[in-house]
């Protein structure tokens, strides 16, 4: 019985044996081909997680970009604002400017139409009072012997004769214009008479035009008896 146990004891050892020698080393082997196909799956995840990685960095030096970018932008945007606010306000200086110098020429246009209508109507005055003393040229001439000759810058010039009795072609001259305040003025006189202010300021009072030459043509009378 003894011999029977220990022959079983040595076919277990063996058999124990034998099954790790054939099952053990598959083991082993398939242990050994997880371990190496765990290594290439945690080095291709780590690549992958590597090259995502990589692919964040670079989308976040994008987002670094783009904001500063976008910083610039905003940064321009400001400054064009300034600048439009300043043109802005220089056009609305110009336009008040141009608007007051539009009231200022509409004034000065007003005024000058106004100051026409006042030459216009002074000139209106002027023409028809040569045109009385043209008219009396013909009258003069017969009863004062005297002649009226029409001079430069619109000036009468009367020469008076048959005032010297002993000469009688001798002239007496004296001319005269209408001024801007369409008052007769006396410019020269030939030969001189103290009175010929005196008459000047009389027939602007009374624009008696026949007594003013009446009596110059006396005071030139009596002139010639000195």
């Amino acid at each position: 019985a003894e011999d029977e146990i220990a022959a079983i004891e040595k076919e277990i050892k063996q058999f124990w044996a034998s099954f790790k020698s054939i099952y053990g080393g598959e083991q082993g082997n398939q242990t050994i081909a997880l371990r190496d196909s765990c290594k290439e799956s945690i080095k291709a995840l780590t690549e992958k997680w590597s090259q995502k990685l990589n692919e964040e960095d670079l989308m976040i030096d994008k987002i670094k970009e783009y904001y500063n970018e976008n910083l610039q932008q905003n940064k321009l945007i400001s400054e064009n604002n300034e600048n439009f606010t300043e043109i802005k306000a220089n056009l609305n200086r110009e336009e008040e400017q141009n608007k007051s110098l539009t009231d200022s020429i509409q004034e000065l246009k007003e005024e000058l139409i106004e100051k026409k209508k006042i030459i216009d109507s002074k000139n209106k005055a002027t023409k028809e009072r040569m045109e009385r003393l043209c008219k009396s040229k013909a009258l003069f001439e017969e009863r004062l012997g005297l002649e009226i000759r029409r001079i430069h810058d619109e000036q009468l010039q009367f020469i008076f004769r048959h005032i010297d009795h002993k000469d009688p072609e001798k002239p007496y001259t004296f001319t005269l214009f209408i001024n801007e305040q369409g008052d007769y003025e006396v410019t020269s006189c030939s030969p001189p008479l103290e009175c010929i202010a005196d008459f000047q300021q009389k027939v602007r009072e009374t624009n008696n035009f026949s007594t003013f030459i009446a009596n110059i043509r006396k005071a030139f009378t009596e002139l010639s008896y000195k």
